[in-house]
């Protein structure tokens, strides 16, 4: 029985790369849908099998082969686009970083360079501020934990008052 089923597997493999050699040569938009309509196999033998599924990925991004001119996919368009506005993304974040550490370094050269100098206890005073910021978050996560249980014993009090009064009735 198992050979049997080992075989039938090995002839829906043969005919899911058919169908991707055929649409690949055709110029076909690929898809997993198509190349199992195509193919005469359910969506789900493709994603059982992902060496077959990561083959389709691969054949619709691919650019079309084409005589003598190349051709860019959509897909492949689409991807670069995505990547570009990331990057972008990445870099505005990053040109902000850097232009608020410079302006915070240019800010302490000119401190020093005025001659007044920093109180003693600057430093104190920051580790302090940063304490307390820290204090104030675990507070809030306090705060919404003890929310959230007031929620559900508000709830619960609810529903138990509600049976209380359709058993009394």
């Amino acid at each position: 029985m198992s050979e049997g089923k080992r075989a039938d597997a090995a002839r829906r493999r043969q005919r899911v790369e058919r169908a991707i050699s055929a649409a690949i040569k055709a110029g076909d938009e690929i898809t997993a849908s198509g190349i199992a309509r195509t193919a005469g196999v359910d969506r789900s033998f493709l994603y059982r099998h992902r060496d077959l599924l990561e083959v389709i990925h691969t054949a619709a991004t691919a650019p079309p082969s084409g005589e003598g001119h190349t051709q860019v996919s959509k897909a492949s368009l689409q991807a670069d686009l995505a990547n570009a506005v990331e990057r972008n993304a990445r870099l505005t974040a990053r040109v902000r970083q850097l232009e608020n550490r410079l302006s915070q370094q240019l800010g302490e050269q000119a401190w020093r360079d005025s001659g007044l100098g920093a109180p003693t206890d600057i430093d104190h005073l920051q580790r302090q501020i940063t304490t307390l910021e820290q204090r104030v978050v675990e507070l809030r996560g306090q705060l919404e934990d003890r929310t959230k249980e007031l929620q559900a014993a508000r709830a619960a009090n609810r529903e138990l008052t509600r049976t209380l009064n359709q058993t009394h009735r």
